[in-house]
């Protein structure tokens, strides 16, 4: 078996492994059926996550705007209910395109381990402190939006792999995207503008950024699952949306004119932000102090 058929195999049996305990654990709290908004919400989010967009800022941005959720509880859903879907789609691509397989290990093992110690720091965080980093990172996420609009992206190099000291800077930087992972940050285009910066053919970054999300996701958020911050029905609706949309994106559709939606989307994530920070630096009133899952 090849490196990367392993891979695959060891991705497959974790994506097996995460279902049956977001299946079990919903049974037993009784959030077993899904939400409808958030099926549909899982489709349009998923669907241009395949094709380029991304899925945490957008996600994030129409669950604060339609206050599906506590704020508290957005990085569990985000990483448990964007899973499955992610998985889908490194299943599809991550053989598609030839990367340097230290590197993609390394970084895949990296962001992981970013992610085992960033998911239990985020379960015990202040609500304001998770509103105001989510916040920053929509900020940060609409920025990206517009300079790859404005074509003002790294434009990366031809590369497949890494001399020794930038290898090292990939391997530490997604060990730190793997912790921002759990606070909501997406990985997707802090990967490719720091492996572009680094010399790294912006393709051969797509099966990076995909195996490192695939197996963060599912391996962090089984603690997410079980944990208090966490809407079940709207996990399983993003799954059960996401999946199809995934497929339909990736083998039917494959590419579409994404600038127009690019720009919508960063005039919705800046207003979701600018919701978020506003309530993070709101004062907190008495009523709820000592309840970290309640939003001010």
């Amino acid at each position: 078996m090849t490196i990367v058929g392993g891979l695959l195999a060891a991705l497959s049996a974790i994506a097996i492994y995460f279902t049956a305990v977001l299946l079990r654990t919903a049974h037993k709290r009784g959030e077993l059926a899904p939400k409808p908004e958030a099926i549909g919400l899982g489709a349009v989010t998923d669907f241009f996550d395949t094709l380029g967009i991304g899925s945490f800022a957008p996600t994030t941005a129409y669950m604060k705007i339609r206050k599906m959720a506590p704020d508290s509880y957005f990085p569990a859903i985000l990483n448990a209910g964007h899973a499955l879907p992610t998985v889908a789609q490194a299943l599809i691509f991550i053989t598609l395109v030839q990367v340097d397989p230290a590197l993609l290990i390394s970084c895949i093992a990296a962001s992981c381990a970013g992610a085992f110690i960033g998911a239990p720091i985020v379960q015990r965080s202040p609500v304001r402190l998770v509103q105001g980093v989510v916040g920053i990172a929509l900020l940060i996420a609409a920025t990206l939006y517009a300079l790859g609009n404005l074509g003002l992206m790294p434009p990366g190099g031809e590369a497949t792999s890494l001399a020794t000291t930038y290898f090292v800077i990939a391997v530490v930087g997604h060990f730190m995207m793997g912790i921002l992972m759990m606070f909501g940050i997406g990985l997707y285009a802090p990967s490719l503008v720091l492996l572009s910066l680094l010399g790294l053919n912006p393709a051969a970054a797509f099966p990076i950024m995909m195996g490192s999300c695939a197996f963060l996701m599912p391996i962090s958020s089984l603690n997410f699952v079980r944990s208090e911050r966490i809407d079940l029905r709207i996990v399983l609706g993003i799954a059960l949306g996401g999946i199809p949309a995934v497929l339909l994106a990736a083998f039917v559709v494959k590419s579409l004119d994404l600038v127009t939606l690019r720009w919508l989307v960063v005039v919705v994530v800046v207003y979701a932000s600018a919701l978020l920070l506003r309530s993070a630096l709101a004062a907190k009133p008495k009523a709820q102090e000592g309840n970290p899952a309640v939003v001010p």
